[in-house]
């Protein structure tokens, strides 16, 4: 465990007035991208490694989960975070996880998202599928600082607890 973390969270946000009524937009925003036309494993591998990334414990638990009901192999989830050397995915889902990993670590590099990685999610998608990895990775950043700074624990989640 990480200094300062506990197993319980700072604050439980979702009781809060307030985070009750901005979960629910957020949540019906992203909707939206259940109906973009990506590659079936792509939006689960990108979730996963954004909150990897980020030290989200909640919503990496929950995305490896989610992905492992919808009949994802774990043995390419546990690769995600190494995908870079790993066999087993597409040239599609490579270019997603670079895309991914440039625009969550946006402050990292002084081009934000370089062209190279730019290029090669363009030869891979088209606008509309290029639009939903955009708002995907946006999605799952807020998520996962929100999660990150309430210290919401891990573990507990259930596939499709939240519908």
């Amino acid at each position: 465990m990480r200094k300062g973390y506990t197993m319980e969270a700072r604050i439980d946000i979702m009781a809060t007035e307030l985070g009750q009524k901005f979960y629910r937009k957020f949540n019906a925003a992203t909707q939206v991208l259940y109906e973009a036309q990506l590659p079936e494993a792509v939006p689960n591998l990108m979730l996963l490694r954004a909150s990897q990334i980020n030290g989200c414990g909640f919503c990496t638990d929950m995305h490896s989960k989610d992905a492992l009901a919808a009949g994802e192999a774990a043995q390419r989830l546990l690769l995600v975070s190494a995908w870079r050397e790993a066999t087993v995915f597409t040239e599609e889902e490579r270019a997603a996880l670079a895309l991914t990993e440039e625009a969550t670590r946006i402050a990292d590099a002084d081009t934000g998202v370089s062209d190279e990685v730019w290029d090669e999610a363009r030869r891979h998608f088209d606008d509309e599928q290029l639009a939903a990895l955009i708002f995907t990775i946006v999605m799952i950043n807020g998520y996962n600082r929100m999660n990150v700074v309430a210290q919401t624990p891990a573990g507990w989640y259930e596939p499709g607890m939240f519908g």
